[in-house]
């Protein structure tokens, strides 16, 4: 199953919670039909069959109860840096020796 991006279902819980408590199921015509179409999205969006469950599954993606999702999350530091290359030459042995004089 696909699973949508945290910031999709953050819209679409959002806009839900809007929808609803400004009465849209009660409202025009065109207010239920974008409830209707935001909650059957939110069901697709969490393979749900119920606003309910949707609603519960899409918040429960958001709350960072599961610690392993960083699917937002920036590093802030490289943890295991590439290691310093030396200048060509410091690494041979022989070029390390004093050079050889002519007397």
């Amino acid at each position: 199953m696909l699973m949508a991006h945290p910031a999709v279902l953050k819209d679409l819980i959002a806009q839900y919670e809007t929808l609803t408590l400004l009465g849209a199921g009660e409202s025009t015509p065109q207010a239920r039909q974008r409830l209707a179409d935001i909650a059957y999205s939110l069901c697709v969006a969490t393979g749900t069959k119920d606003v309910d469950m949707a609603l519960i599954a899409a918040r429960h993606r958001l709350s960072g109860a599961r610690p392993e999702d960083d699917s937002l999350v920036w590093p802030t530091a490289v943890l295991d840096p590439a290691p310093a290359v030396e200048p060509a030459g410091l690494t041979d042995p022989a070029a390390m020796a004093e050079p050889a004089s002519g007397v």
